[in-house]
């Protein structure tokens, strides 16, 4: 094709398709046919039926702008991303075998055991071995101990993980970022292909790609281990989302409809006497095991389920009562933060006993050396700031509890400076008998009191002076002061 459609096509050094002499790639070779076929007009339709059909489908993205729910169509290139077999092989395992590691990492960090404060074995495993730093689980923020009562005894936490992947230099793949919260896009996946399917017919005909109902059916299998041990039979499972206003609100539809299971809001779940939940659907309300959650755990308060509970609350109490499984279970974030990304291949190690299958970028921690991720900087450490050393004061980082334990602020440091003699003390002299003043704790309270009163105290206001207004220069205070002048009575 060097000389027919992608001629003068400058093709840059990282084009995946392309080389820079304009030819397709051997995994593209397949499709040279069809787009040679095609030919520039044919693919502009193509693109141009695509959109078309996506926009009487509903496909698209919302946001929230200003206060009002948008919604963006999410656009399809028309020439799809063809990566060989062997390639989705090795990422397939490479990415099973991080979400293996972080599934064992979240066990041991939500583990029930060692939970009271005179166990010395609360860290986790992976700390306690020197492999992790104690703050990059303590002092993390997306680290959530009340998320241990939201999973039965031995739930897997991670029921659908995702990666986030790039081309490296060398043709590689690598992974950049991991999902264990609310991954999504196997459901936009569906809906591509199917979009792709009725537009450009021959790409499949000349291409053959691998179908997705095998992921569809890995995933039902996957929430039907989510399932708790009570279930018996085949589980009932439901999707969990938002509402209109979830951003990904057609997906979760789309993901619904080839699970052949309903879509749920908050305002569905009915608690059950016997503690677990049921669901409203078509006016009928069905038990429920496994809720697939599409949205935000931070969220999860903020609904009310129809009988007034906190949907976070109502969930929770079903988890425990043994009659309900939640995939994913929250409190996942500690396994993807940023932070936590750096140790992932340590991960693997410490866990699985191998070696990384996919790279990652090399990443460091942001943390001081020192402080361990423990806060604030204590008061009076020097830093430094375009090149000048600063130094905090002494008085600012400390808390009201202990500036009131310091005492007055007329008062601080100065204790020690005082010394008072003792009459007839032996030794003699100016030095001799010196000791520590003691100041009873409720005069050195009313002193306090006083100094405060004193620098509260208001000044008095100074008296308008016309002429010094005026010969301030500044052209409002010389209107004000004419103001003045002209409404001054006479026999002032």
């Amino acid at each position: 094709m060097s000389g027919g459609l992608l001629a003068g096509y400058p093709a840059p050094t990282a084009d995946e398709a392309v080389t820079a002499e304009g030819r397709l790639r051997p995994e593209y070779a397949a499709l040279e046919p069809v787009v040679a076929g095609l030919g520039t007009e044919g693919i502009a339709g193509a693109a141009r039926a695509l959109a078309e059909l996506r926009a009487a489908r509903g496909v698209a993205l919302g946001s929230w702008t200003d206060g009002r729910h948008e919604r963006h169509p999410v656009v399809l290139d028309p020439l799809p991303r063809v990566l060989p077999a062997d390639q989705w092989r090795s990422v397939a395992a490479g990415v099973e075998q991080r979400h293996r590691a972080l599934g064992a990492f979240l066990a041991d960090v939500y583990r029930a055991a060692g939970r009271r404060r005179g166990d010395v074995d609360r860290a986790p495993e992976i700390v306690r071995a020197g492999v992790l730093p104690e703050w990059a689980v303590e002092h993390n923020p997306a680290r959530d101990p009340a998320a241990i009562g939201q999973a039965w005894r031995g739930q897997p936490r991670a029921t659908v993980a995702a990666a986030d992947l790039v081309r490296t230099a060398d043709g590689g793949w690598a992974v950049t970022a991991d999902d264990l919260r609310t991954p999504a896009g196997l459901g936009f996946a569906l809906e591509d292909r199917l979009a792709l399917r009725a537009a450009l017919p021959g790409l499949f005909a000349a291409a053959a790609p691998a179908p997705l109902e095998a992921a569809v059916d890995l995933l039902r299998a996957a929430l039907a281990e989510a399932a708790p041990p009570a279930c018996a039979g085949v589980p009932e499972v439901a999707v969990l989302s938002a509402g209109e206003g979830d951003s990904s609100r057609f997906e979760h539809a789309v993901l619904a409809a080839a699970l052949g299971v309903p879509v749920v809001t908050a305002g569905d779940l009915w608690p059950r006497p016997d503690g677990g939940l049921e669901v409203a659907v078509d006016g009928e309300r069905r038990p429920v095991d496994v809720l697939y959650r599409r949205f935000d755990e931070g969220t999860l308060g903020a609904y009310r389920t129809p009988v007034g509970s906190p949907l976070d609350v109502q969930l929770t109490e079903a988890v425990r009562a043994g009659l309900l499984g939640l995939a994913n279970v929250p409190g996942n974030g500690v396994a993807d933060d940023a932070a936590t990304f750096a140790w992932v291949p340590a991960m693997i190690g410490f866990y699985l006993g191998e070696q990384p299958l996919l790279p990652s970028p090399r990443t460091c921690g942001a943390r001081r050396p020192g402080l361990a991720g423990r806060g604030p900087r204590p008061a009076g450490r020097a830093r430094r700031r375009g090149g000048r050393r600063l130094r905090r004061p002494r008085g600012r980082g400390r808390s009201h509890v202990q500036r009131r334990r310091a005492g007055p602020p007329h008062r601080r440091g100065r204790r020690d400076a005082a010394p008072v003699r003792r009459a007839g003390a032996p030794g003699g002299g100016d030095r001799a008998g010196v000791r520590r003043r003691h100041v009873p704790p409720a005069l050195g309270k009313a002193a306090g009191v006083l100094g405060r009163l004193r620098r509260r105290r208001p000044r008095p206001p100074r008296a308008l002076d016309a002429g010094r207004l005026r010969r301030s220069g500044r052209r409002e205070q010389g209107h004000l002061a004419a103001a003045l002048t002209a409404v001054r009575p006479s026999g002032c």
